[in-house]
């Protein structure tokens, strides 16, 4: 069972592109050792995944393949939860239609501190965007993220250019980290109507406005 398992890891992430790999590996680093994870190739990542994760590296590889939208593989390889992937429009997760509708925030910039939500009781305020959500707006933003950190994101030009130096040709890492150093000054206030309402002027994939519509409705 055990090499069964080894090779279907393997065969995993041999049919993942090299971006898609090193994002797998990124998303890893908070529950992997850095020194063993960050040099790992192919088979040595298999190898961590079984040691780290004894009867769930399948699970934990299913999870995250769904992150980067590799559901296809989940159903190739019926990894856990395979059958779930098979009808996602029955898991209720939100669309564009069932998303909330009017807010583009036209008049509200990019500032939080108008947000009507806050007002609200904790329960019903906006969540805070996770890294899930964060990864799958980076995978639309694109090559012009930078333009979108200085002129949507307020973000400083030299944190934009360390942010690029660090995860060289690998675009979607780029964008990642940018929202994530949004969301850093941002806080609590990192919400998809508030990242909505800064990225609304700019002239963006619609796909990402959309997505963040999908977000409110969580």
């Amino acid at each position: 069972m055990a090499r069964g398992e080894r090779e279907t890891l393997l065969a995993l992430q041999q049919a993942l592109t090299e971006e898609q790999f090193q994002t797998l590996k990124y998303l890893l680093e908070e529950r992997l050792p850095l020194g063993e994870l960050r040099p790992a190739t192919r088979p040595g990542l298999c190898s961590l995944l079984l040691q780290r994760f004894p009867g769930q590296a399948l699970r934990v590889t299913a999870d995250l393949l769904r992150q980067i939208h590799r559901h296809d593989l989940i159903r190739l390889y019926q990894l856990p939860g395979a059958e779930e992937d098979e009808n996602p429009g029955e898991k209720g997760e939100a669309t564009g239609p069932s998303a909330p509708s009017g807010h583009r925030e036209e008049d509200m910039g990019c500032r939080p501190v108008s947000l009507p939500a806050m007002s609200s009781p904790p329960s019903l305020r906006p969540r805070r965007l996770t890294e899930k959500d964060l990864i799958q707006i980076a995978q639309k933003l694109g090559k012009e993220w930078q333009e979108v950190g200085i002129g949507c994101l307020g973000l400083e030009r030299s944190r934009l250019d360390q942010i690029r130096e660090d995860n060289p040709r690998n675009v979607v890492m780029q964008s990642f980290e940018m929202l994530r150093e949004w969301r850093r000054r941002e806080k609590q206030e990192a919400t998809a109507l508030h990242l909505h309402a800064c990225l609304a002027p700019a002239s963006l994939d619609p796909e990402v406005l959309d997505l963040l519509q999908s977000f409110q409705g969580d």
